[in-house]
């Protein structure tokens, strides 16, 4: 059974690069990833590590320069994440950044808790600001040049669900959710940081599942090594796979 949810984990992250992406080429050790209307978008223009491709950093990183050539970024996704570890130390001291990630998928009914945070469906823009919060925190020192605006336009191919809560007028926290057919990804999970350690974080994430309430694979991706996959476990959420990411980003701009 773990074997067969960690694999409808993969399916899921495959089928979701086939709707945004133009270019699927398949290589000796995986996919090579891009969709060449939204270069800025990370995620997908990547080159997808499938399984134990015996290279050391010096030829992945080659293999990669090669693949996403024209990219100002390179990513590798690596499905297996212990081949993964075994290269972290040296594409670290590259300089790379690396992202180990715990796909895990909700299991059974949501555990009672607080009902009193009012959560509602939004339009995408409603949270622009949050997102541009949330970008600042991971990538401050990056330019996000066209990148706010192709996320709208992926979102878009992706039928995403933008899920806000308000403190007064402003929204404070949201959840983004993709469907498609019996299979739901809360995408996104982000909290405004002056209005954090109280509860809004539970109380999107909990909106979020109840609107996926009917499908039956409901996803969400956590860092493996933050706390986010505490709360995750406490709402119902079970480890379905591990995999790992490495990024080099652009240079920032002097």
């Amino acid at each position: 059974m773990a074997d067969d949810v960690a694999q409808r984990a993969r399916a899921w992250r495959d089928a979701v690069h086939a709707k945004v992406c133009d270019v699927l080429e398949p290589w000796e050790h995986g996919t090579v990833a891009r969709a060449t209307r939204f270069p800025s978008y990370f995620d997908f223009n990547v080159v997808r590590v499938e399984d134990d491709p015996g290279m050391t950093a010096d030829e992945l990183e080659a293999f990669a320069d090669q693949a996403l050539t024209g990219l100002d970024h390179r990513k590798l996704d690596f499905d297996v994440a212990d081949v993964a570890a075994s290269l972290r130390a040296d594409f670290e001291a590259r300089g790379w950044k690396v992202q180990p990630l715990l796909w895990m998928r909700h299991s059974g009914s949501l555990p009672p808790g607080p009902e009193g945070a009012s959560v509602e469906e939004v339009p995408y823009d409603t949270v622009h600001a949050l997102r541009v919060m949330w970008h600042n925190e991971d990538f401050g020192e990056l330019d996000p040049a066209d990148y706010f605006a192709e996320a709208k336009e992926v979102a878009a191919l992706c039928d995403t669900q933008v899920l806000a809560l308000r403190k007064g007028a402003d929204p404070v926290a949201f959840a983004d959710l993709e469907r498609d057919g019996d299979t739901a990804d809360i995408t996104s999970v982000f909290v405004h940081p002056d209005h954090r350690g109280v509860g809004y974080g539970t109380a999107i994430t909990r909106a979020a599942i109840k609107a996926a309430a009917d499908a039956r694979d409901l996803w969400i991706n956590a860092d493996a090594e933050a706390r986010a996959k505490d709360l995750y476990a406490r709402l119902g959420f079970r480890p379905a796979w591990s995999s790992m990411e490495f990024m080099r980003l652009p240079a920032a701009e002097s």
